[in-house]
């Protein structure tokens, strides 16, 4: 494994954006009522088979959340480590869903993005309305010196990703910090839509839900990280996370 740059404390790094996650998930438990779904009751606490990779995955819903999931796995002594925090609307209104990556690898790791719920190059209005107001923290990222924008070499992540998409890594504890600052910064333009938006007609609800769940599930099965959990976690055990993080009951 590579090593992490020699002034990075792995395990203050993780500490730090783990706290940052669960300050994020506090929040969201405070406006909407969010319920544990038994899918994940036993993958709240998991490990590779040698015991180097350990991990925790919860899932919520609710009737304005159609799935929340909120995980981690790693090794900090390792310098690895991935933590997520996904918020999937119901179909009752159309605000795009919401995520939230953060880890080392070994540099720190961050990808913050609303997830469009209709095609943006067709669909201005709701480009303008969701994407416009990020764009300025996008392009300010870009000349950032203390970040390299990371690129997926995947073509159907890149795809996924939206048009204001932050994804990059550092190697500056202040970093860290600046992620903090930008994730509340989204959470709560976030809430801010969802607050004021309208409701979804009922005769467009059920094509955007089944749209929702298609791409939920197709996002999550073809992250290409799966094939590096495979390796550290194992199929089996790498398959249940997989169904967990998309909803299959």
């Amino acid at each position: 494994m590579i090593e992490q740059p020699p002034h990075l404390d792995s395990i203050d790094v993780f500490n730090n954006l783990w706290s940052l996650t669960t300050e994020i998930y506090q929040k969201l438990e405070t406006r909407f009522q969010l319920h544990p779904d038994p899918i994940t009751e036993d993958l709240q606490a998991y490990s590779s088979p040698d015991g180097n990779i350990t991990g925790s995955l919860k899932a919520y819903a609710g009737n304005e959340i159609d799935w929340l999931t909120h995980s981690w796995l790693g090794n900090t002594q390792k310098s690895f480590s991935t933590m997520r925090l996904t918020v999937w609307l119901s179909s009752h209104i159309q605000v795009p869903h919401l995520t939230f990556e953060f880890g080392l690898v070994p540099q720190i790791f961050f990808y913050i993005d609303y997830i469009p719920r209709t095609e943006l190059l067709t669909n201005l209005e709701y480009l303008q309305r969701y994407y416009q107001p990020v764009n300025e923290t996008f392009l300010q990222l870009q000349t950032d010196p203390r970040l390299t924008r990371f690129m997926s070499k995947s073509v159907y992540i890149r795809l996924f990703q939206s048009p204001a998409s932050l994804c990059y890594t550092g190697t500056s504890t202040e970093v860290v910090e600046l992620i903090r600052t930008i994730a509340h910064d989204t959470l709560n333009r976030w809430l801010t839509w969802v607050d004021a938006a309208e409701a979804t007609p009922e005769n467009a609800k059920l094509a955007l839900a089944e749209r929702d769940l298609f791409v939920r599930r197709t996002c999550i099965e073809n992250d290409p990280d799966n094939q590096m959990a495979a390796k550290m976690l194992g199929k089996e055990l790498t398959d249940k996370l997989v169904r967990s993080l998309w909803g299959d009951k």
